[in-house]
């Protein structure tokens, strides 16, 4: 009877998984945004970085408490798997799921990873032309400098 409730709460764990992993989905969507947004801030971004990294934690809980107590019931699952077989097959629907929305995940990751590297790419164009530019500046403020400078000429006072 117990290995019911502990079948129950693997359940529930998983469901609770899938929403994780929407709200994982939703975050590398506002991340997207946020990347292909000129004007975004590095704040917002780094928001949406700490929320990512809550939910994975949350997910590595869900997984060590799945793993726990499917270590408690497995023998029991294997033995009597017919009188289990509606609660296996709905585990085995989440784990699809579970699965399908990894992927998307792992997509979404790939395409962040490479809009980030294009925005680094552009922060970096964008300094390099801000040193040239001030680099310019400086030299033509020197040149300035010197055109109404008039060298030190020695004059001979002698009658």
């Amino acid at each position: 009877m117990q290995e019911l409730a502990y079948i129950e709460i693997m359940l529930q764990s998983l469901k609770k998984k899938i929403g994780v992993l929407d709200q994982i989905i939703s975050w590398n969507e506002k991340q997207k945004a946020l990347l292909e947004d000129s004007m975004a801030s590095v704040e917002s971004f780094d928001e949406t970085v700490e929320a990512k990294a809550r939910l994975i934690e949350q997910m590595e809980q869900l997984d060590s408490g799945f793993e726990k107590l499917f270590a408690r019931v497995k023998e029991e699952l294997a033995v009597h798997k017919e009188d289990h077989a509606a609660e296996i097959r709905n585990m085995q629907e989440c784990i699809k799921e579970i699965t399908n929305k990894s992927v998307e995940i792992q997509t979404q990751e790939a395409r962040n990873k490479d809009l980030m590297t294009q925005k680094f790419a552009s922060v970096r164009q964008k300094a390099k032309n801000v040193r040239a530019n001030s680099k310019a500046v400086n030299q033509y403020y020197r040149n300035m400098m010197q055109l109404n400078y008039v060298d030190p000429q020695f004059m001979d006072n002698k009658k």
